[in-house]
């Protein structure tokens, strides 16, 4: 082969790269913003629980939240 088909050959290689890298890329972008999407609303879900969890701990008596805490234990 001529350094002219060869060249040929090399860029066509390259730009048949490039196309497949900008598609691994584009699947890459999205799996991205689908794992965001699902932390943000792991988060938001955790913010909820451990929301509800104050409210719950809020109303328990005074002196049963600290002998749990001073005790380390959950049974009342």
């Amino acid at each position: 082969m001529s350094k002219i088909e060869d060249l040929a050959d090399r860029v066509e290689r390259l730009l048949l790269r490039h196309e497949e890298i900008k598609r691994t890329n584009a699947l890459l972008e999205q799996q991205l913003a689908a794992v965001t999407q699902e932390r943000d609303s792991l988060r938001s879900r955790l913010h909820a629980a451990r929301s509800r969890i104050d409210a719950l701990l809020e109303r328990l008596p005074a002196d049963k939240v600290a002998g749990t805490a001073e005790h380390g234990d959950s049974a009342p």
